[in-house]
């Protein structure tokens, strides 16, 4: 169970990470199927060919064991509440990111919208998310490798969750596209601080999603393995509702409309 704590950073920072949420175990054993299919070796560092490589969705023993996890399901229920989301399916899409010093060329600030897709299956840009997060309960963030600070981890925009909700606020049902959320490049958590998602392979961050986050290219030494799947809810979530009937990830929302924020800085031109 997340502690008090755990559950207040989410609805202040956008996050929370679980460490030990699936076995070391089963994070090697899913390691195995994706190193086969990613066409490379583990033990060639010539046949990693590219900065990044994207498999598919995977739903195999050891990928759906570690979904199942009683652990994750039950950080699931304190976050978005019992009965209101989907058990996670197939895990995916896994960006498989190698060491390299070519930009990956997908390291841009973003937030994974919930629908849209059925009308614009091929433009991602084109995706949207509204203030009830429609399609969306979570961002996850599956490590099945061991992620230290120089192997690409997810850059996290801590609190930038109630930067994007107040933007949102003003779209109603309609909500916005990605394309519009990120043409300023989400100005307005720029000067958020940034975490990076480390952690031992078995860890999972759950994050809400609004968060802002991106890649970065990889330094280190060994391939990074990850998946980040949706957690998909059951129902929009209620923002009317009485306040103690609530779940965090609801909170979060209220907190950030009830908000002032501090004004932009104008910047000041001496003409000469």
């Amino acid at each position: 169970m997340l502690t008090p704590t755990q559950v207040r950073q989410f609805v202040r920072d956008g996050y929370v990470c679980l460490p030990n949420a699936f076995s070391p175990e089963l994070a090697e054993a899913a390691r195995a199927i994706l190193w086969r299919d990613t066409g490379c070796s583990p033990d060639d560092r010539a046949s990693w060919r590219a900065p990044v490589i994207r498999l598919g969705w995977y739903a195999q023993p050891p990928f759906a064991a570690a979904a199942a996890s009683p652990r994750l399901h039950a950080a699931f229920d304190q976050l978005v509440g019992p009965g209101r989301w989907l058990p996670p399916g197939p895990l995916g899409t896994f960006p498989i990111r190698f060491p390299s010093p070519e930009d990956p060329g997908d390291a841009g600030w973003h937030i994974d919208p919930g629908f849209g897709f059925e009308t614009h299956p091929d433009d991602f840009l084109a995706w949207r998310t509204n203030l009830h997060s429609r399609g969306r309960a979570l961002l996850l963030l599956f490590l099945f490798s061991d992620v230290g600070r120089h192997d690409a981890p997810t850059r996290l925009r801590v609190g930038s969750h109630r930067h994007v909700a107040r933007r949102l606020a003003q779209a109603g049902e309609a909500g916005l596209s990605l394309r519009e959320l990120a043409a300023d490049g989400f100005a307005e958590s720029a000067g958020a601080p940034e975490m990076q998602a480390t952690g031992r392979a078995g860890t999972v961050y759950l994050c809400h999603p609004f968060l802002v986050h991106a890649a970065q290219p990889h330094r280190g030494t060994r391939p990074r393995f990850m998946a980040q799947p949706p957690l998909l809810p059951t129902e929009p979530f209620s923002l009317a509702a009485p306040a103690e009937q609530a779940f965090p990830v609801e909170l979060a929302i209220r907190a950030a409309l009830a908000e002032t924020p501090p004004p932009r800085r104008r910047r000041i031109v001496h003409l000469r």
